[in-house]
């Protein structure tokens, strides 16, 4: 039983069979490029569906050694590359973005680090651009799925990254995926949609949860919650979750998009933007932001106006431009 995550409802608990597993084992092995002569080190905790079932379980079935560790504290992690004894390290975007500004990333011998694995929540393409400016031959592969799945369901190589650092990459070995509108049917290339997949590696349904299972598993798919984008080469692009899209002034804002920009701004270390109900708008872009060096709202503010792009709704006053940056206006900081 691999319980979700719980951000759109209470936490399910998905039923996987050993079947299922032992599908997603064989995707993980072949799409991350897991080795007998490999040395990760596990930082995260072991109910973290990808880091026991995307790393932990394949890793020991081909046989390499693995250390484990409290948890992802950055001293530790340099400790262990610098001796020799870690070579991969999956870790979230939070978790990367602590190491990147640890004050002894710049300064550490990390050229023992052979294989960087990140998802569980997009990562932040300036801190992606970031770590790969800082460790050049650092092969990074970006890892995108949900518990229902495995959890693994695409991944980017590391050279898939060049042109496309904001794509998931593509469905690893045991996975058919779509992008399908409202009604199921299949949108051209370009066009957001909702992510849905087929798979011998999803779970049975939800359990206890009879109508939750109708609900995702419709017509042969899995339906994610997931929006995205597929191109003409077959590489998926997560806008954000279908109950994340903000809707300001009859505008959908993806929450990525502005967090993004504000990622490029260097006073910024840390941001997430939601939507915040709003009488004329009926959501406000916000942003929750952990500034450094000062950084004021004003700046921030401005620097948003000139990264995002300018919109209006039909109904729009062209004295009132829809801009999500404009309309961000309650940027709130947290230290």
């Amino acid at each position: 039983m691999l319980y979700t995550s719980g951000t759109t409802a209470l936490p399910k608990g998905a039923m996987m069979t050993h079947l299922a597993l032992a599908h997603e084992y064989a995707s993980a092995v072949e799409a991350l490029d897991l080795r007998e002569d490999d040395r990760p080190v596990h930082a995260l905790p072991l109910y973290h569906s990808a880091q026991t079932h995307v790393f932990l379980l394949p890793y020991l079935a081909v046989g390499a050694e693995n250390t484990l560790v409290d948890g992802p504290d950055p001293a530790v992690l340099f400790d262990l590359v610098e001796a020799g004894r870690a070579d991969s390290l999956f870790a979230p975007p939070t978790v990367w973005i602590g190491l990147a500004d640890h004050p002894e990333f710049a300064t550490r011998d990390l050229s023992a680090l052979r294989k960087a694995y990140y998802g569980a929540s997009i990562m932040p393409v300036p801190v992606l651009e970031r770590l790969r400016a800082r460790l050049p031959e650092l092969r990074f592969y970006n890892c995108f799925g949900q518990s229902e799945i495995g959890p693994l369901a695409t991944v980017l190589g590391p050279d898939e990254h060049e042109g496309r650092m904001d794509s998931c990459g593509r469905p690893v070995r045991h996975v058919e995926a779509r992008v399908v509108d409202e009604n199921g049917d299949d949108v051209p290339d370009g066009t957001p949609g909702e992510i849905v997949y087929r798979s011998p590696q999803l779970c049975e349904g939800y359990w206890n949860k009879p109508e939750e299972t109708r609900a995702a598993f419709r017509n042969g798919w899995f339906h994610s919650g997931d929006l995205a984008v597929r191109d003409a080469e077959g590489y998926y692009t997560i806008v954000d979750r279908l109950k994340d899209v903000i809707n300001s002034g009859g505008v959908l804002v993806a929450s990525r998009q502005v967090e993004d920009a504000l990622y490029t701004h260097p006073g910024v270390a840390e941001a997430a933007v939601i939507g915040l109900p709003d009488e004329r708008w009926i959501e406000t872009v916000t942003a929750v932001v952990v500034p450094r060096g000062g950084v004021t709202e004003t700046e921030l503010l401005a620097h948003a106006r000139e990264k995002l792009p300018t919109s209006r709704p039909p109904s729009a006053s062209t004295s009132s431009p829809n801009c999500p940056a404009t309309r961000a206006a309650r940027s709130s900081s947290a230290n």
